[in-house]
């Protein structure tokens, strides 16, 4: 049985004609009998009554049109999807998201893609360091990934900056710089700082010390922790002070003043994506992601 017999059965159980039902196929009228009639004999059974005037269903038959309307729109469901994939209407993108963008913009890129492309399955995974979202889309993990850099660590990856974020200070509610509108990186020398891991697993551990030296010291000592929302919880215990990108103020905490900074120490978040072999979906949703975060 081919899908062609499918929808012949159903045509002639609909039209109960063969002149018409042949008209409405766009086939010769003795080419439906004939390929009926072969139909009949593969199933071994009857479908329908012939009569000079009049085509009618057996059992068989009425039994097969259940299934031939069933087969249909399945397929006709099955047509759709594949056009709604190929035009990256659906499918699955997965996005990681580096601790510090998971606040601000991971509620509303999820938001906007759902509203956009509601067929399009979002699956997303925040609080991730730099090396774990590059591995992820190495190895497939993530078809996207919202990172800290400046330029791309893989040539596999292509990386698109989309945005430069201040650096502030993270300070306990009460310390005694808490209350200054804005304070020279310098002040901080003699506290102990609360960081992200080493530069091997944290970029933003890099750019913190590099920030500090150009300040003119060393913090020590160093507390390291993996998640920002643990570092910010360090801050407003009072083991220590911050440098974090001022989109964490989002991040709102009682026990923490965040206080912008003299110096214009910047850090880049961008998207970052296999080079090639994305999907049109993933590549909707890049887009989606890019605009978004330029407006």
């Amino acid at each position: 049985m081919e899908l062609r017999h499918v929808r012949y059965v159903l045509a002639l159980a609909e039209e109960c004609h063969f002149g018409r039902a042949a008209q409405r196929l766009h086939v010769a009228q003795s080419a439906l009998s004939q390929q009926l009639k072969q139909l009949e004999r593969e199933l071994g059974t009857t479908l329908f009554t012939r009569s000079t005037r009049r085509v009618e269903l057996t059992e068989a038959g009425r039994q097969l049109v259940t299934y031939a309307r069933s087969i249909l729109a399945e397929v006709e469901r099955a047509e759709e999807q594949m056009a709604l994939l190929a035009a990256g209407r659906a499918g699955r993108v997965s996005i990681g998201f580096v601790g510090t963008a998971t606040y601000d913009v991971l509620p509303q890129i999820a938001r906007t893609v759902r509203a956009q492309l509601p067929d399009v399955a979002l699956e997303l995974r925040g609080e991730l360091l730099n090396p774990e979202l590059v591995e992820g889309l190495r190895n497939g993990t993530y078809d996207l990934a919202l990172l800290r850099s400046d330029t791309p660590t893989d040539a596999a990856i292509a990386f698109t900056p989309l945005r430069s974020e201040r650096l502030v200070a993270a300070l306990p509610a009460g310390h005694r710089l808490a209350g200054r509108s804005r304070i020279p990186l310098g002040e901080l020398a003699d506290e102990p700082f609360v960081v992200h891991p080493s530069r091997d697993r944290s970029s933003m551990h890099g750019r913190v010390l590099d920030a500090c030296a150009r300040a003119g010291f060393v913090p020590s000592p160093l507390i390291e922790v993996g998640e920002t929302s643990t570092l910010v919880v360090f801050v407003a215990a009072g083991h220590g002070v911050a440098l974090v990108p001022e989109s964490v103020q989002s991040l709102a905490l009682d026990g923490v003043a965040y206080v912008p900074l003299t110096e214009a120490e910047t850090v880049t978040l961008g998207l970052a994506r296999r080079g090639r072999r994305n999907s049109p979906a993933t590549e909707r949703v890049a887009a989606i992601v890019e605009q978004h975060m330029r407006h």
